[in-house]
């Protein structure tokens, strides 16, 4: 086998795809190398984070290339042992996990953190695949019996996330919920649940913020750079704590003191504060790579508010570049979907990039001060441990898919042309 064939076959798959996945990785290890500041310093060493961190993306490209060449008719197969391995993790992180941002969220292996969730997250939507393509109808429409059969894990998975990361699982059960829509569950149905699910989410908040007492200190929201401890060897807070810190970011997202900047506190805010210095200190075109100031003073700007010093280094330009190659892989896995020949790739390939697309709207939302501040990071671009290898994957199973959509279409065109 010649080396272009090899390279086509490692390589397969829809190319506006491939060429999204390395424009947004090479933004990463930029972007992510500009905002480690902190941790070259206390590593003492320039380079080590961003090997590390391009460690992982090649790992990531690794598994988007084994992933990809994978038959995506044989990820049916890996459904219950997926879910076996989703349940036990997240288990395992509430008794044992490490604690960052005031929760149990991930684990530690050989040296990388491992977040269960982003797992149970791909494990979901497989499972919603392929009880929607199983369940579609003649009459153009999904059986009423679907959505029970959706939300029997959903809920279990939901509440397991929820309990240490309530954005996480806020955003699965809204990809799960477009999902659905897309799938053709009847909207009769999708409105009740709509209704069902507001109640107790409003009655929740409500408890939240009358009865949990004020933020916790430990919460890193209100620390600057300087002042963030490895929060990784923090002691674990109880859920009372962790209440009171959704309680914080709500009432801070509700009630900005943003009219008078003499009513602002630097130290109580820090996050939201200088993540709104670097946006309306980078013009059109930015300061350039490498030339964020606010990377100082941001905790999580190699990751939860990367976007933040992406406008502040590349500008409106730069970051409406980042928005558009996010646009581009929803449009274009829509029309991979649309040439599927069965319901389950196409469903699967939706329910992956709402993964990435549903995040990252939820990331860049709260980097401009649209959302209060979770733990969200912008997927395929923030610094991570096991989650950008797992995101490759993800990356993997949207080539898998264009592959069998690739043949299917060479197949219509071959018999449009013997007839």
């Amino acid at each position: 086998m010649s080396k272009k064939k090899l390279i086509g076959k490692l390589f397969g798959g829809d190319k506006v795809i491939w060429i999204v996945f390395f424009m947004l990785c090479i933004i990463s290890i930029v972007e992510v190398f500009s905002a480690s500041s902190t941790l070259t310093f206390n590593k003492s060493s320039f380079f080590s984070p961003i090997f590390k961190h391009a460690g992982t993306i090649f790992m990531g490209i690794v598994f988007a290339v084994v992933v990809g060449m994978i038959p995506c008719r044989y990820f049916k197969l890996f459904t219950p042992f997926m879910i076996f391995i989703s349940v036990f993790t997240l288990f395992w992180v509430l008794v044992a996990g490490e604690t960052i941002n005031g929760a149990n969220r991930v684990i530690g292996v050989g040296g990388l953190t491992f977040q269960p969730s982003e797992i149970a997250k791909g494990t979901m939507v497989l499972a919603t695949a392929q009880i929607l393509s199983a369940m579609q109808t003649d009459r153009g429409i999904t059986d009423k019996k679907a959505m029970r059969y959706i939300l029997i894990p959903l809920i279990p998975f939901a509440a397991l996330i929820g309990k240490e990361n309530l954005s996480t699982a806020g955003l699965l059960c809204i990809v799960i919920f477009l999902m659905m829509f897309i799938g053709r569950v009847p909207l009769k149905q999708l409105g009740k649940l709509m209704a069902v699910v507001t109640i107790p989410v409003a009655l929740l908040v409500g408890i939240v913020m009358l009865r949990s007492t004020d933020e916790p200190k430990e919460d890193d929201s209100n620390l600057t750079k300087t002042e963030t401890m490895d929060l990784t060897q923090k002691a674990p807070i109880t859920r009372l704590q962790r209440t009171g810190t959704w309680k914080g970011r709500i009432r801070k997202f509700l009630n900005p003191k943003t009219d008078d900047p003499k009513e602002y506190d630097l130290d109580k805010d820090a996050q939201v504060a200088h993540a709104n210095i670097a946006i309306v200190s980078s013009n059109i075109i930015g300061k350039g790579p490498g030339n964020s100031e606010e990377r100082d003073f941001l905790s999580q700007a190699f990751s939860d508010f990367i976007y933040a010093i992406i406008i502040e280094e590349m500008g409106i330009i730069g970051s409406s570049l980042v928005v558009f190659l996010y646009i581009v892989l929803l449009f274009r896995t829509a029309r991979i979907a649309n040439r599927c020949e069965n319901n389950f790739p196409a469903f699967l390939a939706m329910g992956i990039a709402l993964l990435f697309v549903v995040q990252a709207t939820f990331n860049m939302m709260v980097a401009v001060g649209l959302a209060p501040v979770t733990g969200q990071p912008l997927p395929l671009i923030s610094k991570g441990g096991t989650s950008c290898i797992i995101n490759g994957a993800y990356i993997g199973i949207l080539l898998s898919v264009s592959r069998s959509a690739k043949k299917r279409l060479e197949n219509a065109v071959n018999v449009k042309q013997l007839t």
